[in-house]
């Protein structure tokens, strides 16, 4: 793609790129990437099964009103989904199919421009790059001596992003008139909730394809500051820890980035930002799901996040009430999928976080079949346990972390000595 917009460059500034935007076949795989990603319908309520039924004429349709000028976003359809691990709950935003199409297909043409210029410690819905990849990385620098890190929290960040100064931002290396002006469209998309419905004055807009882009270009010089005073960084959108050796470092770094924050608008969480110093036992500091602590011993260690466990409880809770009329095998069919999703994301975490949910889940199971075959109210306990034991929930293929752990490892060891 890069290759593709080398044409119109001058200065190192894109002046001819809406022409790529509205290209029938990039529009044709931007609606390929929204139809595998699925999701809910917006305001229009066009589903992505309704749209594919003539989905070219969508297409032409789209890339006449690119081309003429007219294209206008709808507002973005605002739900309320509860929070996991408490009662509150957060705001979720679905644009309309059309406009995910449409920011997919920006995004895919204006992405290549910033990305060749993000710093190597961003990590964050970047090509090739992974939450794995940035929790590896925390661990290397902590393994190497950078014990005093500084744990970041932006204060509501895509809420709170300045648009004008983000507009400054993108302005930097994009002058075609007519893709700014449908960034800025994307960027005043209303907001609509029931009957109500309004214009942000700040921020990205909630669920938008391009958002998670917009804010990666927001926090580059950010970045660049930081790597540039040689500090130790990895940033995950906007979940980010600085590493330092010494404690003074960690201050000064943390001094940095107030200041910088202030200067652009944006404000530290004063709670949940701070330093902590690594190398005392007890300590620990959150980053992406994970937990890391050092134990007693001295040695590193990754747990699972409690809000992650809540979440997953608050998932699989739904489809283990004790007055379910499913029967035990239906029960586990629908839980293994997200078993085995959690496990690919948690594998790295603790042999004992892995071992506490899986006690979790078949202590769920089995005030499941204390109901039903011994008429007893309440959770498993004592002879629930023996009557219905590990074995019996293996026998009837309900997915163990514990045991894909011990396989996976097993195998490792066996590959190590082939």
């Amino acid at each position: 793609m890069l290759a593709a917009l080398h044409v119109g460059v001058k200065g190192n500034k894109w002046f001819s790129l809406i022409d790529k935007v509205n290209r029938l076949d990039v529009l044709e795989l931007a609606w390929a990437k929204v139809q595998s990603n699925a999701g809910a319908c917006g305001v229009d309520g066009i589903t992505v099964e309704h749209f594919a039924k003539d989905s070219p004429k969508r297409l032409l349709a789209v890339k006449k009103h690119i081309e003429e000028g007219s294209y206008q976003p709808q507002p973005i359809k605002r739900v309320w989904i509860p929070k996991p691990g408490s009662a509150e709950k957060r705001p979720l935003g679905i644009p309309t199919v059309r406009d995910r199409v449409v920011q997919t297909a920006l995004k895919m043409v204006i992405e290549p421009i910033f990305e060749r210029e993000f710093e190597e410690h961003s990590y964050g819905f970047r090509p090739g790059r992974s939450c794995h990849d940035a929790l590896r990385r925390v661990e290397e620098l902590l393994k190497s001596g950078y014990t005093h890190v500084v744990d970041i929290d932006i204060r509501a960040y895509f809420d709170s992003i300045p648009q004008p100064r983000l507009m400054e931002l993108v302005e930097e290396r994009i002058a075609d008139r007519r893709v700014l002006k449908l960034i800025e469209a994307f960027l005043k998309q209303g907001i609509m909730e029931g009957m109500e419905s309004w214009e942000p004055e700040d921020g990205t807009p909630q669920g938008a394809v391009i958002s998670p882009l917009l804010a990666n270009i927001y926090l580059h010089p950010l970045d660049r500051l930081l790597a540039g005073a040689g500090w130790e960084m990895v940033r995950y959108a906007d979940d980010l820890v600085v590493l330092c050796r010494q404690p003074h470092e960690a201050q000064e770094a943390l001094a940095r980035v107030h200041e910088w924050m202030e200067s652009v608008g944006l404000s530290l969480h004063p709670q949940k930002t701070r330093i902590v110093d690594m190398k005392e036992v007890g300590s620990h500091f959150d980053f992406l799901g994970y937990r890391f602590w050092r134990g007693r011993k001295g040695n590193l260690r990754r747990f699972v996040r409690p809000k992650s466990k809540a979440k997953l409880r608050d998932k699989l809770k739904k489809q283990t009430r004790r007055g379910t009329g499913r029967s035990l095998p239906a029960i586990i069919a629908g839980i293994n999928p997200v078993l085995r999703g959690w496990y690919g994301y948690f594998r790295q975490a603790s042999v004992e976080s892995l071992k506490e949910m899986d006690g979790w889940v078949r202590g769920r199971l089995r005030s499941i079949l204390r109901k039903r075959q011994r008429k007893l109210r309440g959770r498993a306990r004592g002879r629930d346990h023996l009557q219905w034991n590990n074995c019996y929930f293996t026998a009837l293929g309900l997915f163990c972390l514990e045991l894909r752990r011990a396989a996976e490892s097993a195998s490792l060891r066996r590959g190590a000595t082939c």
